[in-house]
């Protein structure tokens, strides 16, 4: 019986002290709505440069020209983003630091999509992975090292060309 009472009394105590943050759980919300999410540059870097980079690469390995052109539209619209939300970093002007390392190999990577050109298509590649570690090493971060991708890691994509 003592126990009963006891564990009883143990209940009331947690119940009523549990009580007032019951009531703070259930306060409607401020008028003041949350501030918009603002991705880091690294976020961004992660969630739309690196991924598109990548499928880029495959995609040119495969000689699927119509994905790698695809690809190719992705990755300068994450660029753009980039440039857009963070156009500088750290007293870094990181929208000009972009812009001048990866203008002339995304230009000759669009040519050489255009003409199916794989050799030319490798090379341009590795001028932009180079200038992507190039930018890297100048906004002191250059623990960031992108690869020439030798794998496809996305598996459940099929990164070779569609047969007619």
């Amino acid at each position: 019986m003592v126990r009963a009472l006891s564990a009883a009394a143990v209940g009331a105590v947690l119940v009523t002290l549990a009580m007032p943050i019951l009531g703070v759980a259930q306060t409607p919300p401020t008028s003041e709505p949350p501030p918009p999410y603002r991705p880091g540059l690294g976020d961004l870097m992660t969630m739309t440069v690196q991924p598109r980079h990548l499928k880029l690469g495959i995609a040119g390995r495969e000689k699927n020209w119509s994905y790698a052109a695809y690809e190719h539209h992705q990755l300068e619209e994450a660029l753009e983003r980039v440039a857009r939300y963070w156009p500088q970093w750290r007293r870094l002007p990181i929208a000009d630091m972009m812009s001048s390392v990866t203008k002339a190999p995304m230009s000759a990577l669009s040519q050489a999509i255009k003409s199916a050109d794989a050799q030319a298509y490798g090379i341009a590649f590795r001028q932009l992975t180079d200038g992507c570690n190039s930018c890297h090493q100048a906004a002191n971060v250059g623990v960031n090292v992108i690869v020439v991708p030798d794998a496809a890691t996305f598996p459940n994509q099929d990164f070779r060309a569609a047969k007619p």
